[in-house]
């Protein structure tokens, strides 16, 4: 991926009346699914089009609300028998979205995360367009469609984030992308929240860590390329195992990993920013 960092703007100031359209708290019984009628379970390995590793599955040992309000999202390695040359590895995990139970055009996305930490452990918190559910022309199909991604973490590197778009002539290795550093304060029995948004207007989206925005991105930013960031998009939250970004786990790394994730939270408006306060309203 092409990177670049960005330097950090003031905190972003908050809209009146910021009353969530969509939230998941995730409140419930220890051990117990995620709300069906809000997150949808995509399952399978084959790589998922990065060369991952991981096969993602709807069991709670991977995705279930952990009873103290967080969604905990564990990749996990399992040893198969039977091969002649020692064990092989296969890697278990999760992947949520809220295709075809809830998409939105701009507005403010926003989650508060744990990070996992470890050689080849690539968690994200994205957004997808609607349409690419069902693609049945080129301009439907990613990357034409679009796809934000509010953060990314390389599990070596888990105190530095990546935030971008991915877009017609812009996407894989040459999407826009930026990158901001967040407190190394973590241990795995008390891991350390992050509040992960991204504020979306008709003319702009931008990208905050801990209510500081690191990255800016409008139309002149394309070089003449096509801003498809004018339709509803879903969310998506994953934990991923390898792949061509991060590489694969080496013997550093721990199993398993956990993705914790306190909320999520969508409103219909950007918060405000203070260099463009004229820009940063929702439609």
């Amino acid at each position: 991926m092409s990177s670049g960092t960005t330097s950090a703007s003031p905190v972003l100031t908050a809209v009146a009346n910021p009353a969530p359209v969509w939230a998941d708290e995730f409140d419930g019984p220890a051990g117990s699914p995620p709300d069906p009628t809000r997150w949808v379970f995509e399952l399978g390995g084959g790589g998922w089009g990065n060369r991952e590793r991981q096969h993602y599955t709807a069991e709670p040992r991977n995705a279930c609300l952990d009873g103290r309000g967080n969604l905990v999202i564990s990749a996990h390695r399992d040893e198969i028998p039977g091969s002649r040359r020692g064990p092989r590895w296969a890697y278990t995990s999760a992947r949520l979205t809220t295709a075809g139970t809830f998409a939105q055009t701009y507005g403010r996305f926003e989650a508060r995360i744990a990070l996992p930490h470890g050689m080849g452990i690539w968690p994200a918190f994205w957004l997808l367009a609607e349409d690419t559910r069902a693609p049945l022309r080129r301009a439907d199909r990613w990357p034409h469609s679009g796809e934000i991604d509010i953060m990314e973490s390389l599990g070596h590197r888990a105190h530095r984030i990546f935030g971008g778009l991915h877009g017609p002539g812009y996407s894989g290795g040459r999407s826009l992308t930026a990158e901001h550093a967040v407190s190394r304060r973590h241990t795995p029995s008390k891991p350390r929240f992050h509040v992960f948004a991204v504020d979306w207007t008709p003319t702009s989206i931008s990208w905050s860590a801990d209510g500081v925005r690191y990255a800016r991105r409008t139309p002149g930013d394309l070089a003449g390329r096509k801003w498809v960031f004018d339709r509803p998009f879903f969310m998506v939250l994953n934990l991923a195992v390898g792949g061509r970004w991060p590489g694969d786990p080496d013997h550093s790394t721990v199993f398993p990993q956990r993705l914790t994730v306190d909320y999520v939270r969508v409103f219909t408006s950007a918060a405000a920013d203070p260099e463009c306060s004229d820009e940063a309203r929702g439609p």
